[in-house]
């Protein structure tokens, strides 16, 4: 089974995965040390682990439909891609959850130039080629998360911290590597498609 996610650049979401990653439900083989981003956005001086697992957007080493590509153990496998935003009408009779992060769009590029910008190692941003385009791109992405949350408000909740999401996940709260992390207080909203 497969957790899909999505978010604008700078949206936090992967913030969002961080804190369910280490889950003993999660297949966590798409972990290398290649597929991940330190910086010390929130703590100067001090590097976080920003990014972490393989993603899934164009530029990238794997292609939208070679899910299982990084993974190789058990587990629900979780699949990031920003671009997963434009094609949620498409995803959601997949049969697999959907989980979106939404920020506004400010702090979305606001925080993303904070984390490091087009010098981010990991996932590669080539894709969105400059800053006027990234702008755009956070826009479109962020438009197209809202619209759908708005067109299939049945099948959505927002969930307050990931305790509420690894319950609505079916996925155990990770033992290691992760405390409660109230979405309010990061200045975001997490909806999940189930």
């Amino acid at each position: 089974m497969y957790i899909l996610f999505t978010g604008a650049p700078g949206s936090k979401w992967s913030s969002v995965v961080k804190n369910i990653y280490w889950s003993a439900d999660i297949d966590h083989t798409d972990y290398s040390e290649a597929r991940t981003y330190w910086h010390d956005a929130d703590t100067p001086g001090r590097s976080h682990l920003m990014h972490i697992g393989a993603y899934w957007d164009p530029g990238m080493e794997f292609v939208n439909r070679d899910w299982d590509g990084p993974f190789s153990g058990t587990g629900k496998r979780i699949v990031k891609s920003h671009t997963f935003a434009h094609r949620l009408n498409e995803l959601k009779d997949k049969g697999h959850p959907i989980v979106m992060v939404y920020r506004n769009d400010f702090e979305c590029m606001e925080w993303w130039k904070l984390c490091g910008e087009f010098n981010i190692t990991y996932p590669n941003y080539q894709y969105f080629e400059n800053l006027d385009r990234m702008w755009s791109h956070i826009q479109e992405e962020n438009q197209d998360i809202m619209n759908f949350i708005q067109d299939n408000k049945k099948r959505i909740t927002r969930v307050k911290d990931n305790v509420e999401l690894c319950n609505l996940l079916e996925v155990s709260f990770p033992t290691h590597k992760s405390k409660v992390h109230t979405y309010a207080e990061k200045g975001i909203q997490v909806y999940v498609f189930k």
